[in-house]
This record gives structure tokens, sequence and C-alpha cells, in this order.
């Protein structure tokens, strides 16, 4: 008697998902493009099994002697081999990018950095990190012959004499940098283990590789240099009043709240709420490709209060660009855009910080040196040394968690402790 087949009713062999009308032409177009795989189940003494086939190259680095059929079955169900196909064409497209051998690290980590979707800012940034700090002394190795202990040493060397940049070559590399290096080359072997081209990642055992750990960096984290209130309001005054300064509006802004010079250049008039007094973070300006807004550095928007002083300042100044063209004054148009209404590049926008506060330090004796992100920094150091909460504080800066503002901030900590006891003091001699 013919046995029933149970929980299918695909005839033996017959691919999943088809119509029988439709076999005959797929069995004629498999054999043109055989590169997709197929999947089949078939009967057993012991039950229905599942099997996959695929045609791969017999040696991918003689593409020229054509391919050959693998077959894989004893799989108890659909899923199993489902599974077991994708494996397959994964392993088989690793064969045939790299010719059938382990690859490079280098050739890896190209095509590691190549397949990522993020942000093209970090793209951009781990691709840097792989040209300068590990491509040059790792890249020649097969990923199979790397080892903990390799890893270990080219940390150490990174420490000694990693920087590559034109100042500063052959200089230490910073903790954090360094880090920076394990980051990325941990996350091209996890890929490298999933793929199968490793059996384990060398970078993931902590006690041979020994990379910097947070302690550390934050310990060898240089010094934010920040202006006293009275500094920024000597500079800012001078910016206005002498240098009669076109960018004032966007000086004032990032000094007021806080926020970074790329969500600065992608804030539009539609951010500005002049009933409540508040302005909208809602993106940031690419710092790879001219003229592009993207998500903010965490992925989320922020509203931020403005005092009133500021908020005039940026009325009369959308009058003044409304002036030049009532494009540059609707409710889509970039605030600090340029007289194209296109958004500023943020490099630029670097160097002509750099030269005003040059041009301050010459006017006004004494007055420090203070990058561009120094001023964020600036805001976020008086806030709290006035005694506000953290919490407001990691919100107007927008960063992630709380942790993240008082590990950057930590130099304000003595402050706030004399402060505190002092009050605790006087509480005290008043009870």
């Amino acid at each position: 008697m013919r046995k029933v087949r149970k929980a299918t009713n695909i005839p033996k062999g017959r691919a999943v998902g088809k119509d029988p009308e439709e076999l005959n032409e797929n069995k004629v177009r498999r054999s043109r493009s055989r590169h997709a795989g197929s999947l089949a189940d078939y009967p057993t003494k012991t039950g229905l099994r599942w099997k996959f086939q695929i045609y791969a190259l017999k040696d991918p680095e003689k593409p020229e002697l054509g391919e050959t059929r693998i077959t894989r079955g004893g799989f108890k169900n659909l899923e199993e081999a489902q599974n077991a196909l994708a494996s397959a064409l994964k392993k088989k497209a690793q064969n045939e990018r790299f010719q059938g051998k382990v690859p490079t690290i280098a050739d890896y980590a190209d095509q590691w950095v190549g397949g990522l979707r993020l942000q093209n800012s970090t793209i951009q940034g781990y691709r840097k990190i792989i040209r300068n700090h590990i491509s040059p002394s790792l890249g020649e190795l097969s990923l199979d012959k790397l080892t903990a202990t390799r890893i270990a040493a080219h940390y150490r060397a990174l420490e000694k004499s990693g920087r590559r940049d034109t100042t500063g070559r052959g200089k230490p590399l910073s903790a954090n940098s360094v880090n920076k290096v394990h980051v990325v080359l941990g996350a091209i072997l996890d890929a490298a283990l999933d793929d199968g081209l490793i059996g384990a990642n060398p970078a993931r055992k902590k006690r041979t590789v020994n990379a910097p750990t947070g302690s550390q960096i934050r310990a060898h984290r240089p010094e934010i240099t920040t202006w006293t209130g009275g500094e920024l309001h000597a500079f800012l005054t001078w910016n206005r009043d002498v240098l009669k300064d076109e960018l004032f509006p966007l000086w004032r802004t990032i000094a007021y709240t806080g926020m970074r010079r790329s969500e600065a250049l992608a804030l539009r008039w539609g951010d500005l709420n002049v009933a409540s007094g508040r302005l909208s973070v809602r993106r940031a300006a690419d710092v790879t490709i001219r003229n592009v807004a993207k998500s903010t550095k965490t992925g989320s928007s922020r509203v931020l209060d403005l005092d009133p002083e500021t908020m005039g300042i940026l009325k009369a100044y959308k009058a003044k660009r409304g002036a030049i063209s009532l494009d540059l004054a609707r409710a889509d148009s970039y605030i600090f855009g340029n007289d194209a209404g296109a958004i500023r590049s943020p490099n630029e926008v670097g160097r002509r910080w750099t030269f005003r506060v040059e041009r301050a330090q010459a006017a006004m004796n004494g007055l420090p040196w203070v990058t561009l992100k120094g001023l964020r920094h600036t805001h976020a150091t008086l806030l709290l040394e006035l005694g506000e909460h953290p919490k407001v504080v990691q919100e107007r800066l927008g960063h992630s968690t709380i942790t993240t503002t008082m590990n950057i901030y930590s130099h304000v900590t003595p402050t706030m402790q004399k402060a505190a006891v002092s009050r605790f003091a006087e509480h005290l001699d008043q009870a």
C-alpha cells in the first residue's frame, strides 16, 4: 500500500511553493541560472526529509572549469533545510569572492565596511580606522592566522607610536583611539565568525588582548578647555559690536543652547517656535556629503528652551535673511544656510570659528583658546557650575544617557562638591 505523506502535499522532489505547471519552466530557468538554490522534500523509511541543491564553481581559482551540483539532505523540516541552504549560499559567495581561500584581513575588512548600513560619517570613520590602524600592520594576514597575542602586540605598538596624521606621525595613539580600533577590529572578526571563516574571535579573548578600559580612556582624555561666563560674554560682545560678524547669531545660538555644530547648521526656520520660545533639534548636517541633512547623533529629536534675547536675535536675523530673499526666510529654509540657501559646510564653519578666535585673542589679551566644540562644552560647564541638575544638561546637549554627560564633565565635580558642602554647612548652622 502506498504511504500517505504527512505535513505536506508536495510530490517527491518538487520545489517548494511552485505550481505543477511552473515546474518545467523552473527547471529550464534553473539550468540557466543555478545560483539561487532549490529546496525539495523526499520520503524515507523514517519519515519525510528535506534537501537543498545549489551549483558552485568546481574550483573558485579556475572559474572556466564550470560548476558542479551540490546536494545536501537529511533535514527534518523545511526550516532546517532553509537555514542550511542560506549558510551554503553564503559560503559559496565567500569562496567566489575570495577564490576559495581564507581572505586577508584587509580584503575582508573592505567587504565588511562596504556592506554596512550606517550614517555616512560613521562609515567614513570606520574606513579611516581600517586604512590607518588595521591594514598597515595586520592587513596581509589571513583571517585564520590572526591570534589574540598578535592583536595585543598590535595595540601596544599603537599606544607607543600609532599616530599617522601629518602633525603627529609616529607619536602615541590615545587610549580612546586604540579602543576605537579594538571595536572595529572586533566587529570585523565577528562578521568573519558568522561567515564561517574563523572558528573564534581572537579579539574577544580579554585576558590576552587587554584593550584599553573605560577608566584608562577617561584618565588619558585631554582636558576640556572652556570659557568662564565673563570670557564668553566678552567674546560675543566683541564679535557682534567690533567684528560685526555675520555669523554672530550662529555662535550665540550654540553658546546658549549647547547644540552640536552640525545640528545648528541643519536648523530650519520651521524649527523655531516664537510663541513658546523653543527650538526643535531634528536633524544634523552630514559632514561627508555637502548640503545633505541626516538624523541627529542619537537618532532622536529634542526641544530646547531659548532665552528672550537669543530669540530676539534670531527673529532679527530672519528679517535680515528675508531682505536678501524671501526664499531664505521660508519655514523650510535653513536658518544658518548660505546665501544660496544650502547648508553651510561644517568644516568651513569650523575654519571660520578658528579665524575669529585668533582675532579675538589678539584683541583681548589673555582669552583662552576654545574650539567650536568647546563652545558647547562651555554651555554645559556653566550650567553645572550654576547648580543645574545634570539631567537638564543631558537633555540640552542631546546625550543618550546621563552617564555620558557626567563622564565628560567630571572636571566640574569639584566645583559642585564645594557648593554642596557650603549649602550643607549653612543649612546646619541655621538649624
